[in-house]
């Protein structure tokens, strides 16, 4: 079955820097777009990147823009997400998401979320 399996987050002061990562199975890893999501409490989850299937294509949301990268690994079926220059106003569960055909149903799949929490 489709597993996405997120690591990395974690407690950081202002500032600092982390590196998401969201490593995938049970589907065709590399024909897919590959996104990274937030949500805070009471919020709706909010596209932060998003990464073409060869990686030539990546979309960023405007709050993260100059900030955040996200890159890929197809050999390894990960996804990366490194978070630099990190304000109090990223701090959220960030999840993973893929929209992927297996067995014939388009589905959406999300991991288990990892919390990233911006403080001083």
């Amino acid at each position: 079955q489709v597993q996405l399996v997120e690591s990395g987050g974690g407690l950081v002061q202002p500032g600092g820097s982390l590196r998401l990562s969201c490593a995938a199975s049970g589907f065709t890893f590399s024909i897919y777009t590959m996104n990274w999501f937030r949500q805070t409490p009471g919020d709706a989850r909010e596209l932060v990147a998003s990464i073409s299937r060869s990686g030539g294509l990546k979309n960023y949301a405007d709050a993260v823009k100059g900030r955040f990268t996200i890159s890929r690994d197809n050999a390894k079926n990960t996804v990366y997400l490194q978070m630099s220059s990190l304000k109090p106003e990223d701090t959220a569960v960030y999840y993973c998401n893929v929209r992927a055909t297996v067995r014939g149903s388009s589905d959406d799949y999300w991991g288990q979320g990892t919390q990233v929490t911006v403080s001083s």
